[in-house]
């Protein structure tokens, strides 16, 4: 039985459904088949003004599926999961009255309900090319949220708290939120592409975890995709660490818990995801050393106070008309740090890339190297081009005049210790 048998056609007896009906069973087959992509109720004429748009998506919670209703406000969002049949009911209680527009989205087509100012509901079916499609799924998936705000412990860290009894973000914490979402869209392609997809355990540290914000957000989806996580915030100041165990422990979130440590102190037993966001100076190094040294397979950092190349770098004759700015001088010696690092982590068998985590407006440290640990064939080839890279970053250190590199120091002195 479909959802919208449920639900009285609003011409009963006529062979015809009208538009909204037609408008209900289509999305009802887009749930059937699995093919919902989003749903988008606008054009609000409910008795709350502040109500701007819903949008509906489907995600699964706890092995279940259901409808995640995401009502927008003029300075809140507010999100609310159903079962399917109830969503479904719920949605056709709002077309018409609470809102008078309604566009599915799926990867093959677009339907759009409208209803003029008399009530009569119009429908259009607009059918997708392959190319259209394919855009239309890319461009929903960039405004795609992994998390959901209603899990309580986002009011215990402030992101979100109680209005009128339901929870919403915290409207000044709506970048903050954004910037937690990405990087769970960038942890989770790196997992998919690591040895760690098929494992059905996974053990993280992120090191100057703070207030926690990504820490429990990494073991919330963790936990949501099936896995048994074992999540460690590392922090240096006890108040944050008594705040994050507090909070951890009132959720009853087992596998995740916060050390006072710092990263050249800590030393996991494993670590198959090692992750520093805005670690100062060579503190990044140290942690990706770290990673390197515990084998994990995805290494994450966000590189901070670029301090320890710029002294060193004597300005090739070629660029000195460029570098001869302070400004120039540091974002050059920036951008030979990071090329250093990246470098090594591929000739230690890792695909690297660096890349802007979110857009500047968001933050200012905003660089991320993401490190996965390549397997098979392509670890093996990797090995046999490890000289080569080797001596690019010989070049690069010569060409600027540098002579000491934190990691490559690091590295060096375990080489030296074997």
């Amino acid at each position: 039985m479909l959802f919208t048998d449920l639900i009285p056609a609003a011409n009963e007896g006529d062979n015809k459904p009208d538009a909204a009906a037609r408008f209900l069973r289509l999305l009802d087959t887009a749930l059937a088949e699995g093919r919902l992509v989003k749903l988008l109720l606008s054009k609000p004429s409910g008795e709350d003004k502040s109500v701007e748009r819903l949008t509906v998506r489907e995600v699964a919670l706890r092995g279940e599926r259901q409808l995640s209703f995401l009502w927008r406000h003029q300075t809140k969002d507010v999100t609310k999961n159903h079962p399917l049949k109830e969503g479904v009911t719920e949605i056709a209680g709002l077309l018409g009255t609470q809102f008078q527009n309604a566009h599915l989205h799926t990867p093959s087509e677009e339907v759009q309900l409208a209803f003029s100012r008399k009530g009569k509901p119009s429908l259009r079916v607009t059918k997708l090319a392959g190319d259209e499609a394919a855009a239309a799924v890319a461009h929903d998936k960039e405004k795609q949220r992994y998390l959901e705000l209603g899990k309580p412990f986002w009011t215990e860290l402030g992101v979100a708290h109680e209005v009128r009894g339901e929870r919403a973000l915290v409207p000044a914490m709506s970048r903050k939120w954004k910037q937690i979402n990405k990087f769970i869209e960038i942890f989770g392609a790196a997992l998919k592409a690591s040895a760690l997809a098929a494992s059905p355990d996974v053990f993280v540290a992120d090191f100057g975890s703070g207030k926690g914000y990504l820490t429990f957000a990494m073991h919330d989806w963790l936990t949501s995709q099936g896995k048994r996580a074992e999540v460690t915030g590392v922090e240096l100041r006890e108040d944050m660490v008594k705040l994050c165990n507090a909070a951890a422990a009132k959720h009853g979130m087992a596998g995740l818990r916060f050390d006072q440590s710092d990263v050249r102190h800590y030393t996991p037993a494993r670590l198959d995801v090692m992750i520093a966001l805005h670690a100062c100076d060579i503190a990044t190094d140290y942690a990706i050393h770290l990673g390197l040294r515990a084998k994990s397979a995805i290494i994450m950092c966000s590189p901070c106070c670029h301090k320890q190349v710029r002294p060193q770098m004597k300005m090739p004759p070629v660029l000195r008309p460029l570098l001869q700015h302070g400004i120039h001088l540091g974002q050059e010696a920036e951008m030979v740090t990071d090329s250093l690092r990246a470098l090594l982590l591929e000739a230690e068998g890792y695909e690297t890339q660096v890349f802007e985590f979110v857009a500047l407006e968001h933050t200012s440290k905003n660089k991320m190297i993401l490190a996965v640990k390549k397997q098979g064939a392509a670890l093996a080839a990797a090995e046999k081009k490890k000289p080569e890279v080797l001596a690019q970053i010989a070049e690069i250190k010569r060409f600027y005049g540098i002579s000491e590199q934190a990691l490559e120091s690091l590295l060096l002195a375990d080489a030296c210790a074997v």
